[in-house]
């Protein structure tokens, strides 16, 4: 304890004054709260859910090894669709092309259903 009270004693932080204008900093000190501050880009980006729900049921019906009969907003990729992982991969590629962004690899493995799908991309900022 008397350590940290003399290495207190000595500490020294340099503070800088924060420019008059807010939209020129991140974050805001507001009441001792630090909020963050989100870019006018990402803030109200997100698709609607039954827009890509859709969209997803349409790519996943245009698929070759998919009988278009067999494809609701709920069907399991294997157990449903009858198809293989590679088959499943193949339909996270021509999502990503349909909403022009990346699925990580480590989370298109967890994708294993539409319902999944429209939930990973309906919660993702890129997506369009």
């Amino acid at each position: 304890m008397a350590a940290r009270s003399a290495l207190l004693k000595y500490l020294r932080v340099h503070v800088q004054d924060f420019p008059q204008n807010p939209r020129l900093i991140p974050f805001t000190l507001s009441s001792n709260v630090l909020l963050r501050r989100f870019s006018e880009e990402v803030r109200g980006s997100f698709l609607d859910k039954s827009e890509v729900t859709d969209r997803v049921v349409s790519v996943v019906k245009n698929f070759q090894k998919v009988d278009p009969s067999k494809v609701t907003p709920n069907a399991h990729f294997q157990n449903d669709l009858g198809l293989d992982s590679l088959d499943a991969q193949e339909i996270m590629m021509a999502l990503e092309e349909e909403f022009k962004f990346e699925i990580p690899d480590n989370e298109a493995d967890k994708i294993n259903s539409i319902s999944l799908a429209v939930d990973f991309i309906a919660s993702h900022p890129q997506a369009k």
